[in-house]
């Protein structure tokens, strides 16, 4: 019989041996990336294991997805390799501090649900993306220290290893889920290359990850407002990459787990965390999303897991150093490529004959904006500015009147689809001001006003039909749209005549 424990706020019964098994196994998934984003961004290797620490321990207890996984990562890495370049690895932890608080002031002013803005299409372009950088970079470990291609027994060793990896996280899960398959993989491959003596590619070889609990460190910056101004524009950027990127995972793994996060409380934790790794010697870092993968599709649903990661890599970090720089590259090559496999939305292939073909660029687009440019704040930005023109477009040219001449001789233009800067000079046009009555109605009651474009389009009618010495009313306006009205007399002459007659229409 299973035993279950409840820990923290989380609700769910969670299964004590997969959570410590699972953290466990993401504790050393997330040893080589943590070096590898160090280095991508020209810091030490336990800047990057430092920063994983503070960033999963965290966010595994503080955050608003449980199961999720924080720590260094590329799109943060990148953001800062030029900060670190000119002016030092001080200016670094200095603007990690700012990104944090600059994350949890969005967090505490609730910006979290910003990512409803965030099309589905934007989202598969973005998972689609990362997974192929997470392929892409694991063919690194196929070259040598020169920068070459393996060859020979050396490639043959190498790649033997990777499939078998792959073999046994494919496989077991078709056999027990008793153990995370991708722990029993790392284990295998290590087994086989210490105890036959095979000569393969190991982490030591990469870098050294022994070290210390993280040092306490307050940056040694000039305390000005020019120093203010070098880090703000890399804090800013890191802040809103490392939210991007954190939400969108959240989201993921509420759709892998069924579940919903909080997306604001989230906010505030990474900001706390990233705050926290700063004043540690840390290089900042976010949700990611191939741990958070590893650790869900282990059968981990709760804070226990990031919390056994954290405090895993930490021992490795301090104690286990000899052991885990013997672990084969290769074995964490065939992990990360199984997550690749995992991470990428095979489904949007096959909704790709069902999709508009403003979707279908969505998605492209944000999927080589996250490959070539590595930026995914800027991808998901691209996205969601290209779907917001798609569907202002196609609002646009939807609007349309109706014209009926009533009993009384008065012409009634009945208006569909939204007023706003868009579809202005499309609702110009279907006036008829020299040939129309004398009076005249706007019905607005499948309508609405939206924005001053709008309100200036009711000037101009209104002026035109003035100038011909005509009546014209507007009904069926909405207390919004009235409210709107109201607020640009003092710039704006409207020109609005209400007949007494619709006053009781228009409070519908």
């Amino acid at each position: 019989m299973k035993k279950y424990i409840k820990l923290f706020d989380f609700k769910q019964k969670v299964d004590y041996k997969t959570e410590i098994l699972s953290g466990l196994t993401v504790a050393i998934a997330l040893v080589p990336e943590a070096i590898a984003f160090a280095m991508i961004a020209g810091l030490s290797p336990l800047t990057g294991l430092y920063a994983a620490f503070v960033m999963a321990f965290v966010t595994s207890i503080f955050g608003g997805r449980p199961g999720m996984i924080s720590g260094a990562t590329g799109a943060i890495a990148v953001v800062i390799v030029s900060l670190a370049k000119d002016f030092g690895v001080e200016y670094v932890f200095a603007a990690v501090v700012l990104s944090g608080v600059i994350q949890m002031l969005a967090g505490f002013l609730k910006l979290g649900k910003l990512m409803r803005l965030v099309p589905h299409p934007a989202i598969f372009g973005f998972v689609n993306g990362l997974a192929i950088i997470i392929f892409m970079s694991q063919l690194d470990q196929f070259k040598d220290d020169a920068g070459n291609w393996l060859t020979g027994s050396m490639l043959y060793i190498f790649l033997g290893l990777v499939i078998v990896t792959i073999l046994i996280i494919w496989l077991l899960p078709k056999l027990t889920r008793a153990v995370p398959a991708s722990l029993v993989a790392i284990l295998v491959v290590f087994a086989v290359a210490f105890f036959f003596g095979i000569d393969t590619k190991t982490i030591g070889d990469v870098a050294s990850v022994q070290g210390g609990f993280p040092p306490f460190h307050i940056p040694e910056i000039p305390i000005n407002w020019e120093t203010f101004m070098i880090i703000l524009p890399y804090a800013g950027i890191m802040a809103g990459v490392g939210l991007i990127e954190s939400l969108l995972t959240l989201n993921i793994v509420d759709e892998i787990t069924n579940s919903r996060g909080n997306g604001n409380k989230e906010a505030v934790a990474q900001g706390a965390a990233n705050l926290l790794s700063g004043f540690f010697s840390g290089m900042g870092g976010c949700a990611m999303l191939g741990q958070s993968l590893i650790n869900v599709s282990n059968g981990a649903k709760a804070r226990l897991s990031g919390i056994i990661a954290s405090l895993g890599l930490l021992a490795f970090v301090m104690y286990g150093a000899p052991i885990i720089e013997l672990m084969p590259m290769a074995a964490l090559t065939g992990l990360m490529i199984m997550v690749a496999i995992g991470t990428f939305e095979w489904a949007s292939f096959k909704t790709v004959k069902r999709m508009p073909k403003s979707d279908i660029l969505v998605m492209v687009l944000v999927t080589l904006v996250t490959i070539f440019l590595h930026n995914l704040a800027l991808a998901v930005l691209v996205g969601v500015i290209i779907a917001a023109l798609v569907f202002a477009w196609d609002n646009a040219i939807r609007i349309r009147a109706r014209k009926i001449i009533d009993e009384e001789g008065i012409k009634n233009y009945q208006i569909y689809g939204p007023l706003f800067f868009g579809s202005t000079s499309v609702f110009l046009d279907k006036f008829d001001v020299a040939n129309d009555p004398d009076e005249v109605i706007i019905d607005f009651k499948e309508s609405r006003v939206v924005d001053m474009s709008a309100i200036e389009a009711l000037n101009k009618i209104t002026e035109k039909y003035h100038n011909e010495g005509k009546k014209i009313k507007l009904r069926y306006l909405s207390e919004d749209c009235k409210r709107l009205l109201k607020n640009a007399e003092e710039i704006i002459d409207v020109n609005v005549m209400e007949d007494p007659t619709y006053k009781v229409a228009m409070d519908h």
